[in-house]
């Protein structure tokens, strides 16, 4: 991609919270910031990636099938410690060149998923490398309050469930690997996000704000739902013969539960954060 496309996409990106149009209007990317090699300075450049559990993200170094590998991976081997923008978290990462059978699994996972990072490889003879980034530091969202930092993680809730209900609804009649991988780190990450608002942010409110005790037992009571929905999409997608219309079915009620509670969370505790 050229410099100036690049400088689009990162601009896009940074202004709607990673959302971008074009060629990559719906899909999965982030920025992946490296220090130069000769330059010491920090570059930016836009990828895809694939999810690969809720403590690290994959990127791929195509370059389009190029001859060489991209710039990025070069600072990167260098210098391994990255930042990372996912339009929501802001992290600092350590990238880890997957090797050998773990490489190989990786990268089986994401021709299955896009056939066109297969085209990629055979374009050129380099073996195109496959890197992991895993999260090493970060926190919150920069958000301008705390009600809008509650919104900005549950919108990327809400398109990360849009994502995988269109990317199972387009799949063949059974269940990839990699898109069995998208679902359990959703999963993970509901999981995670829950657990941190049973521990803090609940009993925070609860004890700051004791009239709204229907509304916070409400809320634990719609977590225990959806966390029911997890076990139950777990399963479903951990069967051997799974197919897809099942898992569709699991993913839909999923994020019915889910959208309904977020937005009644929304409606009842962003005035309370925010002081309203």
């Amino acid at each position: 991609m050229s410099f100036d496309f690049n400088t689009q996409i990162i601009e896009e990106f940074r202004a709607n919270r990673g959302r971008v149009g074009g060629p990559f209007e719906g899909a999965r990317l982030l920025l992946l910031s490296t220090t130069g090699v000769r330059s010491g300075e920090q570059h930016t450049v836009p990828l895809g990636y694939l999810p690969d559990g809720g403590e690290q993200v994959l990127v791929i170094a195509s370059a389009n099938g190029a001859a060489r590998h991209p710039d990025w991976f070069h600072n990167l081997v260098a210098e391994p410690v990255v930042n990372v923008e996912d339009g929501i978290f802001t992290y600092e990462a350590r990238a880890t060149v997957l090797e050998g059978a773990e490489r190989d699994a990786a990268w089986a996972r994401a021709v299955e998923a896009d056939p066109a990072w297969g085209d990629y490889q055979a374009r050129t003879s380099r073996v195109i490398p496959v890197v992991a980034l895993r999260q090493t530091g970060g926190g919150p969202p920069p958000a301008s309050s705390f009600g809008e930092a509650l919104r900005m993680i549950h919108d990327a809730f809400r398109r990360e469930l849009v994502l995988i209900r269109k990317e199972i609804a387009e799949s063949g009649p059974g269940l990839g690997a990699q898109l069995r991988v998208n679902c359990l780190t959703l999963c993970q990450g509901l999981h995670i996000h829950h657990s941190h608002e049973d521990r803090g942010l609940f009993p925070a409110v609860s004890a700051q704000h004791p009239e709204l005790a229907e509304v916070m037992d409400r809320l634990r009571d719609e977590h225990e739902k959806v966390a029911a929905l997890l076990a139950r999409l777990q399963e479903v997608i951990s069967g051997e013969n799974v197919d897809s219309p099942s898992v569709l079915k699991e993913v839909e009620e999923l994020a019915s539960a889910v959208e309904q509670h977020l937005d009644y969370e929304e409606e009842q505790l962003i005035p309370v954060l925010d002081g309203a």
